[in-house]
C-alpha cells in the first residue's frame, strides 16, 4: 500500500511540476520573445518605468513583432510600421478592444471613451465623437483657439519664467472652452485645480505600484474595502469626478437653456442626446474623456517643442527666418500661412517623431485570434504599438536620436532616401484603426497655430550659469506614464523685437471680445 501511495504522490508531484513549468511558458505559434520562466513568464522582466526603451531594445533583438508572457496572459509588441498598419488599421475590427483595467472600470464604470472596452457603450461614445468632432465642426472653434493662443504669448511676454504652467493653462482652457463653453483665464483657477487633482490622483493609482495587480490576480477584487486602500482611492476619485464633471455639464446646459450658449461641443451633445443614446452619466464621461486626453497631450507636445527649440538654437533660427519671410513683422501668423512654411511643417512632424507624447500609445486587445506572418496572436492578447521604437528605428531614419526637421523635406515621411516609408503616416502619434484619436483635427489646429506663434514672437535660449555659460537642457528628462511630458526645465524666453511685443499686447486686448463669450459665470479667475 505504501508503495502505491508513494507512487501516487510522486505522480501528483510530477504533474504539478509539469503544470507549473507550462504556466507562464510561451505557447507554440506565438511570435518570439525573451525567454520565460515558470509561473511568471516574462513578468519579472517587464519594465515598470519608461517601458518603451526596453521594448525597443527587445525589438532590435527579436524583431518588429514579438511576444511577452505575463502569467497566462499574452502581450504582443509591434515595432514595425508595416505590421502595425496591417494589424491595427486594416484589421482594426479585430484589434479595437482594450485590455481589462479593473481600476478604470471601478472608477469610471467602463464609460471612459479612451479606456472603454469595445462594446456597445464604447460604440455609443464613439458615435457621439464622430458626430461632433468633424473637421468642419473643428473649424467653428478656431476663433477661441486663436484668442487663447494670443494669451499664451501674452503670458510668455509678462511671466516667461512660468512658461510651463502657461502652456498647461492654455491647453486646459482651449479644451474647456470647446467642450463646455467656459474658459480658464488663470492657472490658479479653481476648475483647473480640481481637474489637475483628479487626473494626477488617477494617474498615480493606475501607475505600476499604485494598486495591487488586480487584472493579473482577479481574486483581489473581492478583498473588503476596509483592507484595500486602493478601493477607497477609487471611490474618492470617482466622487471627485462626479462632482467636477457634472458641475461642468450642468453649467453648459443651463447656459444653453437660458439662450446664452456659445456653440460648445457639449451643447451639441445635449441637443442630440436622445438621438445618440447618451444618458446623463455617459455624457459626463464623454466630456471627461475628451478633456483629459486633449488637454494633457497638447500641453505635453508644446512643452516638448519648447525644449527642442532651446536645445537646438540653429534649427530655431532657420524656422524663424522662414516665418519672417512669409509672415513679416507687422502681423501675427494665421493658420493659412502654414501652407507656405515647409520647414515649420517639417519641424512639427519632427517634434512628434523626436519625442512622441505617448511613446507606447494606449494598449489595444484582440477580439479574435489573428494569424500573421506564420504566427498566431490569440484572442484577448494585449497589443502595444511601440511608437517610440518605430520613430527611432535607425533602419528607417538617419541618426534618429538627432532633432532634424529637414529629414521631412527630403522624403514625405522623414525616412532615409530610398527607404520605403509608405507604412508611416503623419497621424501615427494619434493612434490606430478604430481607436484613432477623434479629436486630432482640433489638436492639429492647436499645434499648428502655437508653433507658428512661438517661433514668430520669441527666442528660446538656454539659461546661463554665474559665468554666463549656457546650461544645457536634458532632452531625455521626461515624466513617467502613458503620456510623457518634459520634466520642469529652465530657459530664457525673450521677445524677438519691441514691435512684436506691441503686437502681442494689442492682439490680447482685441481678444477680449472673443473671450467674453466664454466667461459667463467665471468667479475668482
Amino acid at each position: 500500500m505504501s508503495l502505491i501511495l508513494t507512487s501516487l504522490i510522486l505522480l501528483a508531484a510530477g504533474f504539478i511540476v509539469f503544470t507549473l513549468q507550462k504556466y507562464g511558458a510561451r505557447e507554440k505559434g506565438l511570435p518570439p520573445g525573451p525567454p520565460t520562466v515558470p509561473i511568471l513568464g516574462n513578468a519579472h522582466l517587464f519594465p515598470t518605468e519608461f517601458p518603451h526603451f526596453k521594448f525597443t531594445e527587445w525589438a532590435r533583438k527579436y524583431g518588429g513583432l514579438y511576444s511577452l508572457k505575463v502569467g497566462t496572459g499574452t502581450v504582443v509588441v509591434i515595432t514595425d510600421a508595416a505590421v502595425a498598419r496591417e494589424l491595427m488599421d486594416k484589421r482594426g475590427a479585430a484589434t479595437a478592444d482594450r485590455p481589462p483595467i479593473h481600476i478604470a472600470e471601478r472608477t469610471m464604470d467602463g464609460m471612459q471613451l479612451v479606456l472603454a472596452r469595445y462594446n456597445e457603450t464604447y460604440k455609443t461614445l464613439r458615435k457621439a465623437a464622430a458626430t461632433i468632432l468633424t473637421p468642419q465642426a473643428t473649424g467653428q472653434h478656431l476663433p477661441i483657439q486663436q484668442a487663447e493662443a494670443v494669451q499664451l504669448l501674452y503670458d510668455f511676454l509678462h511671466s516667461p519664467e512660468s512658461f510651463l504652467t502657461a502652456i498647461t493653462r492654455y491647453s486646459y482652457s482651449v479644451i474647456h472652452c470647446v467642450l463646455y463653453g467656459k474658459r480658464v483665464p488663470r492657472y490658479d483657477n479653481e476648475d483647473m485645480k480640481q481637474f489637475e487633482k483628479i487626473t494626477h490622483d488617477f494617474s498615480v493609482l493606475v501607475a505600476p505600484g499604485g494598486a495591487p495587480p488586480v487584472d493579473l490576480i482577479p481574486i483581489l477584487q473581492y478583498v473588503p474595502e476596509c483592507f484595500a486602500k486602493w478601493k477607497k482611492e477609487c471611490r474618492r476619485i470617482r466622487n471627485l469626478q462626479h462632482k467636477h464633471y457634472f458641475t461642468m455639464l450642468n453649467e453648459a446646459k443651463d447656459r444653453m437653456l437660458r439662450g446664452e450658449g456659445n456653440g460648445s461641443y457639449m451643447e451639441q451633445v445635449f441637443k442630440q442626446q436622445k438621438e445618440l443614446g447618451m444618458s446623463d452619466e455617459l455624457t459626463k464621461y464623454f466630456g471627461s474623456s475628451l478633456q483629459e486626453t486633449g488637454a494633457e497631450t497638447t500641453s505635453s507636445f508644446l512643452q516638448g517643442l519648447v525644449l527642442a527649440l532651446v536645445a537646438h538654437p540653429g534649427i530655431q533660427k532657420i524656422a524663424q527666418e522662414e516665418i519672417d519671410r512669409v509672415v513679416g513683422t507687422q502681423r501675427m501668423p494665421i493658420l493659412d500661412d502654414l501652407e507656405n512654411l515647409p520647414y515649420v511643417r517639417a519641424m512639427i512632424l519632427e517634434a512628434h517623431r523626436f519625442r512622441p507624447t505617448a511613446p507606447l500609445g494606449i494598449p489595444h486587445a484582440t477580439l479574435s485570434a489573428q494569424e500573421y506572418q506564420g504566427y498566431v496572436i490569440p484572442e484577448g492578447a494585449t497589443i502595444f504599438v511601440n511608437v517610440w521604437g518605430i520613430f527611432h528605428d535607425p533602419d528607417l531614419f538617419e541618426n534618429p536620436e538627432e532633432f532634424k526637421p529637414e529629414r521631412y523635406l527630403l522624403t514625405e515621411n522623414g525616412t532615409k532616401p530610398g527607404v520605403d516609408g509608405s507604412a508611416l503616416r503623419h497621424t501615427l502619434p494619434f493612434g490606430w484603426g478604430r481607436r484613432i484619436c477623434p479629436g486630432m483635427y482640433l489638436a492639429f489646429d492647436t499645434i499648428n497655430i502655437n508653433t507658428m506663434n512661438l517661433l514668430w514672437a520669441f527666442d528660446f535660449l538656454p539659461e546661463v550659469d554665474s559665468e554666463g555659460n549656457p546650461i544645457p537642457v536634458d532632452t531625455f528628462a521626461f515624466s513617467k506614464g502613458i503620456a510623457s511630458a518634459p520634466l520642469p526645465f529652465r530657459c530664457r524666453i525673450t521677445p524677438r523685437s519691441a514691435e512684436k511685443a506691441k503686437i502681442i499686447q494689442s492682439q490680447f486686448l482685441e481678444a477680449s471680445e472673443t473671450f467674453s463669450k466664454f466667461e459667463a459665470g467665471l468667479s475668482g479667475g
